[in-house]
């Protein structure tokens, strides 16, 4: 079955763009489009995309507060978020990610990572590289919670090596750079990513990673 995106940029010739691009894939279906976050909502509601290419400035509604509520409790369907952005390390990215966007992807990246993206997000992994994710929080670490000294409550109910997963993705390792360090296979590796997700309440590594960094558990700058 083919992945159904929709497409959510105030720019049209931009939407149009994108829509070349995906519907010269036999996997892919563009299913809409929207011109501001809260045209994506009922958009969404509509269509049920499996994947929402969301722009983050926008009119009414900013794509970080259409991200939360597409992707938070009360969603209504399937859609995973990927958003695009303007600029390498913009702080907008940071609260989508916050929100439960999926990933970010720059709007000048090459068409065949923008497809390849779409495909990653679709099957429910995240979209960038974990090291992507730290360089944003070690950039905007000043805007994010100091967090206490002591273990977060939350994090009482991880295993020692799970704790020890949950650092590695905020430091950026793959799940067989894990494997590689901790000296276990990467079914292991992912079956531990798969319990911290759960007992924390989170959808991806992406949230893990800001998790670890939120909680203090693991420090902007610390290698």
């Amino acid at each position: 079955m083919a992945i159904r995106v929709l497409l959510v940029d105030d720019q049209p010739l931009l939407r149009t763009g994108f829509r070349m691009i995906l519907e010269a894939e036999p996997d892919i279906a563009v299913v809409g489009e929207a011109g501001d976050g809260q045209q994506a909502l009922d958009q969404v509601r509509a269509l049920q995309p499996d994947v929402v290419l969301m722009d983050i400035r926008m009119p009414r509604m900013d794509g970080v507060e259409a991200t939360r509520q597409i992707t938070g409790p009360d969603r209504s369907g399937p859609a995973k978020v990927l958003v695009l952005t303007t600029f390498d390390l913009d702080e907008y990215v940071v609260e989508a990610l916050r929100a439960g966007a999926s990933g970010f992807l720059l709007k000048d990246a090459p068409a065949a990572e923008l497809v390849q993206a779409i495909r990653v997000v679709a099957a429910g992994e995240a979209m960038l590289a974990p090291s992507i994710t730290r360089r944003l929080l070690d950039k905007y670490a000043g805007r994010l919670p100091s967090g206490d000294e002591s273990v977060p409550p939350p994090l009482h109910t991880l295993t020692e090596r799970e704790v020890e997963v949950l650092k590695l993705v905020a430091r950026g390792l793959s799940n067989a750079e894990i494997a590689a360090e901790l000296f276990v296979s990467e079914t292991t590796v992912k079956t531990h990513v798969g319990h911290v997700l759960t007992k924390l309440g989170l959808r991806d590594r992406v949230q893990a990673a800001v998790y670890a960094y939120e909680s203090g558990l693991v420090r902007p700058g610390a290698g």
